[in-house]
């Protein structure tokens, strides 16, 4: 999505997700960059643009860093990092940046062959 939806709390900007619609009027700008870029393996950051590319039905939670071929592409889906940052303590914090990091690997391993 080519915008930053938000609402204020405080001296905070808080993320809104945006609408179908919304994911939808910015659907070929998307087509647009990959077909510029042509790149082998796309890496859907969050929910928002996984669910645009692979389906409604796809879920970070379940379907993450696992490879799925798109109109002839590879795509792999991971959290979006900020949600990272948002995680309730350290711990927990390192245990998400470490699947992402994983996540980031599987990616990884499709160009590597």
């Amino acid at each position: 999505v080519k915008h930053f939806k938000w609402e204020a709390r405080g001296k905070r900007r808080i993320h809104k997700t945006p609408s179908a619609g919304e994911v939808e009027a910015c659907r070929p700008w998307l087509d647009a960059e990959i077909a510029a870029v042509d790149p082998q393996v796309v890496v859907c950051l969050g929910a928002t643009a996984a669910r645009d590319l692979l389906g409604a039905s796809f879920r970070v939670t379940r379907d993450r860093g696992l490879p799925q071929t798109v109109d002839g592409r590879m795509v792999v889906a991971t959290v979006h990092p900020s949600s990272i940052l948002r995680a309730r303590d350290d711990s927990a914090r390192q245990a998400a940046y470490a699947a992402f990091v994983a996540d980031l690997r599987a990616a990884a391993a499709i160009l590597r062959g």
